[in-house]
């Protein structure tokens, strides 16, 4: 019997973990490509989240998609500005395009983890709507550029 219990509270433990592994920044990235479907994009990268469902997801997630948000902050800082400030003409716009869409992945994944915090009962209003007006311009500044090239910055960096 005892190995019965310990079987299936091992079982349960597996169900219960995170949806997310961990990744490297290059491997989770949207910023190459064309610019337009950057939602979309972002949206894909965390499919594996169950949206009808939220309040099941647990602290691993959680962990994961401020990982996420951190990274991309530090792509950001670290690998696009320079990298956007050494060129110029249609390099810097594409580079421009692809810190947009990193931004939209960096917001999508903040507000998914607000989404989560929200379903579990946390009041996170506030946050919500101000990372939701962020999302918003970021999404509208990536579909005014639809159909353009952005490019992939590669960073060194892991979710955790």
């Amino acid at each position: 019997m005892r190995f019965s219990i310990a079987l299936v509270a091992t079982s349960a433990a597996a169900v219960q973990a995170g949806v997310f592994t961990q990744k490297n920044y290059d491997a989770i990235s949207i910023s190459g490509g064309v610019a337009g479907n950057a939602e979309q994009e972002a949206l894909s990268v965390f499919g594996a989240l169950d949206m009808n469902n939220l309040a099941s997801a647990d602290k691993d997630d959680i962990d994961f998609l401020k990982s996420v948000n951190s990274i991309c902050n530090d792509a950001e800082d670290e690998a696009f500005n320079p990298a956007i400030d050494a060129a110029s003409g249609d390099t810097a716009d594409a580079l421009q395009r692809g810190k947009i869409k990193n931004k939209v992945l960096k917001l999508e994944a903040t507000i998914l983890r607000l989404m989560i915090q929200q379903a579990q009962g946390d009041d996170v209003s506030d946050d919500m709507a101000k990372e939701s007006k962020k999302l918003q311009s970021n999404i509208k500044q990536d579909e005014d550029e639809a159909g353009r090239r952005s490019t992939f910055v590669s960073f060194d960096a892991t979710t955790d």
